[in-house]
């Protein structure tokens, strides 16, 4: 089993809980947040990447490594929300993710703002 399958099994239950198909607000917290609305799922993506934040510099004062695991994981999820909310999936983001494998990250980030001023042409 890889992390992949673990990331795809997560999805398919994420995307089950879509109002769209039978998600109970009542019974399940992700069908709350997407029967909420992006606002609420977003909130709690920037309130879990603070956390994130505070719990890796919590690390360096002799934090629990453990937390700043528990965060990201927290993160991860409602990202995976926003994903299944916006038609994504974690495939699409492995995909960027090998795309952008061997390309330094000044070189892709420079190529970020090429095509932004292109595209801006």
């Amino acid at each position: 089993m890889t992390s992949t399958d673990s990331l795809d099994r997560l999805a398919a239950v994420i995307e089950s809980r879509k109002p769209a198909h039978g998600g109970d607000p009542e019974k399940s917290y992700v069908a709350r947040l997407l029967h909420k609305g992006p606002d609420a799922f977003l909130k709690k993506i920037g309130e879990e990447a603070t956390e994130s934040v505070m719990a890796a510099k919590d690390i360096d004062h002799g934090g629990d490594p453990q937390k700043l695991v528990n965060e990201v994981a927290d993160l991860w999820f409602h990202c995976m929300v926003a994903l299944a909310h916006y038609g994504k999936s974690p495939a699409d983001v492995v995909a960027e993710l090998a795309r952008r494998e061997g390309l330094s990250g000044l070189e892709e980030k420079a190529l970020r703002k090429a095509q932004t001023r292109e595209a801006g042409e």
